[in-house]
């Protein structure tokens, strides 16, 4: 089993990684695809007059403030057009592909945080109105069932609180919370740089490999949503996969290179 989580900043490319799935899929591997579409977010709320803000918690991550509104385009940016463009691209190649969030069926489900803390201006303040959550749960029947059933599921966020709120939750932890309760060998995550990088302005500084036991040692040298890689790779693999590979989205073969050691390596 192999899950590959694809991001959704800008300039981060999926027909790569379409070409490339399609070609693994042929050759006999489940797989599962979770999607990102943050750049599609941010398009959309600047259109719709609703401008991103995002904010920083006093641990020092930064994460979109998701009041009800938000949420709502958050939807529209997710489920509707980047699930349906990956599905379709899919359908293009002829691979079945279904396209599902993981509000549906209650695939990712977590508590929503009502409020957060978080640091501005050097000072505590407390949001409240607040639509996000972190993935506790998955409950993979659905997902299983797909497979069996020889389609390609397609996910995405948001998620399902218990009480069966959407909730906007980070699609990283989402992909390491499936890969663990799928019981997958594999958890690739593509993004729009090769890995993690010593020196953000040179490719070449790439970190090749860290141990499992040493990710918090490498942590200072992530920044912005790599330290969320970071962590959601430490989930994967305390929930039993044996190899997490952080690599490009925006190389031929994306997979298959990243499977063949191209990018940073964890295990």
């Amino acid at each position: 089993m192999l899950v590959v989580k694809i991001g959704g900043g800008s300039g981060t490319r999926i027909e790569p990684t379409v070409a490339d799935l399609t070609d693994i899929l042929r050759a006999g591997r489940r797989l599962v695809l979770v999607h990102g579409a943050s750049g599609e977010t941010n398009v959309l709320a600047e259109k719709l007059g609703k401008p991103p803000r995002f904010v920083t918690s006093v641990s020092g991550i930064e994460s979109r403030y998701t009041d009800r509104e938000t949420l709502e385009i958050f939807e529209m940016a997710y489920c509707g057009k980047a699930n349906k463009a990956v599905v379709e691209a899919f359908q293009k190649r002829g691979v079945n592909a279904v396209g599902l969030s993981g509000l549906d069926g209650r695939i990712f489900e977590g508590r929503r945080k009502e409020s957060i803390t978080i640091l501005e201006g050097g000072k505590r303040k407390v949001l409240r109105g607040d639509y996000t959550g972190k993935v506790e749960r998955v409950n993979a029947g659905i997902v299983t069932l797909l497979l069996d059933h020889g389609y390609l599921p397609v996910l995405c966020p948001p998620a399902a609180s218990y009480e069966g709120e959407a909730v906007n939750v980070d699609g990283d932890t989402a992909a390491a919370e499936l890969a663990a309760a799928l019981k997958a060998e594999e958890f690739v995550m593509l993004s729009n740089v090769p890995g993690l990088l010593r020196d953000l302005n040179d490719p070449n500084s790439l970190v090749a490999r860290i141990p499992a036991k040493a990710i918090d040692d490498f942590m200072p040298l992530a920044h912005g949503r790599m330290k969320r890689k970071l962590m959601a790779a430490a989930i994967a693999l305390q929930g039993g996969v044996r190899r997490v590979i952080l690599g490009s989205a925006n190389i031929e073969r994306p997979v298959t290179s990243s499977l063949a050691g191209q990018g940073t390596v964890i295990q």
